[in-house]
């Protein structure tokens, strides 16, 4: 029988050869890991949640589903978490490989793509909830904004390939191009959290319906748009910042804590227009 190939040094070396490249290393894989599990479990409760709610005749969302979908907005929260730890365990110990990148995509479809598009459809476009006229194309803004997801995710991962040639003037910008994806999720995953608030206090949602299906849209177009967002990469532990800055960080921080119905949809909503308005700034300096 013959020998098993032993990577010669030059090999062992360029983590994009074919024997390293499907490596799988241990933490930032188990980060991913825990990222699709999140996905997947979010899933579930909001089938259990839309179960509830279609076969309850109460009017309105019954305190078991709303405890449900109350569980699948943390759990993509707990997978943004998890997405955020794997990227930056692989490059912290030189781990990156394309088998993890391949995989951080595929979950990250489940996670912050098939999830909140279930969640939306469920809770806010479902025939028991809004307006007569998003019965019956609430599937269909759903899929567009898994479909958006999954071809941001494609992009993403063609864009930031190694082999790939880098257009020299933006060879250091590291910006993403669209709105990120756990961003999207975070911001739907938000908005579900506030909905469920104000279904608490007895306000109707359909107040809400007409602005609702808008912003899913915006957020899906955002995603394959090519305005660009801030990655966050730069920052690590030797990162320094004034104190006016530091200050207003840690105030946004306990607004989020104390006020996390409010706090989280805020945050979200400001990160994805402040994008937008440093988008049309700089088109409006270059015109």
């Amino acid at each position: 029988m013959a020998n098993p190939h032993v990577p010669r040094d030059d090999e062992r070396d360029n983590p994009y050869h074919v024997s390293q490249a499907s490596r799988i290393y241990f933490l930032p894989n188990l980060m991913t890991a825990g990222n699709l599990f999140c996905g997947f479990a979010a899933v579930i409760r909001c089938v259990q949640a839309n179960f509830i709610v279609r076969y309850t005749d109460t009017g309105g969302i019954p305190p078991d589903a709303t405890a449900y979908f109350k569980q699948a907005v943390w759990l993509i929260f707990g997978a943004m978490a998890f997405d955020a730890l794997d990227g930056r365990l692989a490059r912290m110990g030189g781990r990156e490989s394309l088998f993890g990148a391949e995989f951080d995509s595929l979950a990250d479809v489940v996670s912050f793509g098939l999830a909140p598009a279930l969640m939306v459809f469920f809770l806010i476009l479902s025939p028991t909830q809004g307006y007569p006229m998003f019965r019956e194309i609430g599937w269909l803004l759903a899929f567009i904004y898994l479909l958006c997801a999954a071809i941001r995710l494609a992009r993403f991962n063609v864009i930031t390939h190694p082999l790939l040639e880098r257009d020299e003037k933006n060879a250091g910008n590291k910006d993403f191009v669209g709105l990120p994806v756990p961003a999207a999720a975070g911001t739907v995953a938000a908005l579900v959290l506030f909905l469920l608030e104000l279904a608490r206090h007895d306000r109707s949602l359909q107040s809400w319906a007409l602005g609702l299906p808008v912003l899913l849209v915006l957020i899906a177009v955002l995603m394959v748009s090519t305005v660009r967002y801030p990655s966050g990469k730069q920052i690590d532990l030797q990162t320094r910042t004034n104190l006016v800055t530091f200050l207003l960080i840690l105030g946004v921080a306990a607004t989020v804590v104390v006020f996390k119905e409010y706090g989280m949809l805020g945050v979200c909503l400001g990160y994805i227009f402040y994008g937008l308005g440093r988008h049309f700034r700089r088109r409006g300096v270059t015109a």
